[in-house]
């Protein structure tokens, strides 16, 4: 039986792992390219990059800035009564978009932002950057754009681990609609919230999946989001290769087919992480975010235990994404220190 800390870390440690070693194959075609450099069995193992580092990309960093803003809005709920926890979730955004260079008057304060390895550009997506420059906040009901790129599913999986199934839902959709409009690339956020709280709560990672999935056909214009998951955890049971099973289901560019892809890889191998995330990430697609989403799934259902500890080690901020998980675990305290750490202003 997995602890809540060995869960919530493998949750961010494998996202960020998945994240790495997909990074180097991004916009890398598996027949032309990636075979070529790396064999036939493609990218097996973390390599490092210019900086003599495992790197993550902006997928994880925005994963941190999440989990940040999920801590602050429980300081603030707790101390001053009232919290929108979207809009928390925005100016911790907005703190991520100062560390790409981009100057904004939100505050700087917290550890998070005092973070030296943030403060670098691990490409970013342009929606996210257009959309939090715009100085406006996204919602469902009044969306920026009509955006379904991936940048709003790669980024929510902190949700589903403090909050229950439903509740994180509804918050992963809203976070991932501050910069994405289109349902797909909010819902394919809410369904990743939804399968880590299920999995949290006890859950196999089957009936997870299935449960989000029904939780997704709740929503307006669900049904891009919904075929893809019902597609993902049909092609899991199926005898389809697994290079032909991802193509099927996309290249990952996008909300509903990144997760789709990420579900496929975390049902088939959910007892291996270490082969789940090398299938994540050898493809034609977007293999940062596909490898992050397999990472986050896997790693919440298998635990820190579960993932080559070699890995863990060697993955860009290994250290602080080891602090933030148990930090979530604990959801607040009420010390002066932790005031410090997540202001709830």
């Amino acid at each position: 039986m997995q602890t809540l800390n060995e869960r919530f870390r493998g949750c961010l440690i494998g996202g960020a792992i998945g994240d790495a070693m997909g990074w180097p194959l991004e916009f890398m075609r598996l027949d032309d390219e990636i075979n070529r450099k790396y064999g036939p069995q493609g990218i097996t193992n973390l390599v490092k990059g210019r900086t003599n580092l495992v790197e993550i990309t902006d997928d994880t960093q925005m994963t941190i800035f999440t989990a940040e803003g999920i801590l602050r809005a429980e300081n603030r709920g707790r101390n001053k009564g009232i919290v929108h926890i979207p809009s928390m979730v925005h100016r911790s955004y907005l703190r991520w978009l100062d560390t790409q260079g981009v100057g904004n008057e939100v505050e700087k304060d917290g550890w998070i932002h005092s973070i030296e390895g943030l403060h670098t550009r691990r490409a970013p997506g342009n929606t996210c950057l257009d959309a939090l420059i715009s100085g406006k906040m996204g919602t469902m009901e009044e969306p920026l754009n009509n955006s379904k790129g991936c940048g709003g599913v790669m980024r929510t999986a902190p949700i589903g681990l403090v909050y229950k199934k439903v509740e994180a839902f509804k918050l992963g959709c809203e976070s991932a609609a501050i910069t994405h409009g289109h349902p797909s690339g909010y819902l394919s956020a809410g369904a990743l919230s939804y399968i880590i709280a299920a999995i949290i709560e006890g859950l196999d990672l089957e009936t997870a999946v299935v449960q989000a999935l029904e939780e997704c056909e709740k929503y307006p214009s669900n049904e891009e989001c919904s075929e893809q998951i019902e597609k993902a955890i049909n092609l899991a049971k199926s005898d389809t290769p697994d290079i032909q099973a991802i193509e099927s289901l996309g290249e990952g560019w996008v909300g509903e087919e990144a997760l789709a892809i990420s579900i496929y890889c975390a049902l088939k191998y959910q007892d291996d992480f270490e082969k789940a995330v090398i299938t994540a990430v050898n493809h034609n697609g977007d293999s940062d975010s596909t490898g992050a989403i397999t990472g986050n799934i896997l790693g919440a259902y298998l635990g820190i235990i579960g993932i080559p500890q070699n890995w863990v080690r060697e993955v860009e901020l290994a250290v602080e994404l080891t602090q933030l998980a148990d930090d979530l675990v604990n959801t607040y305290e009420n010390s002066e220190e932790w005031h410090q750490k997540y202001p709830g202003w």
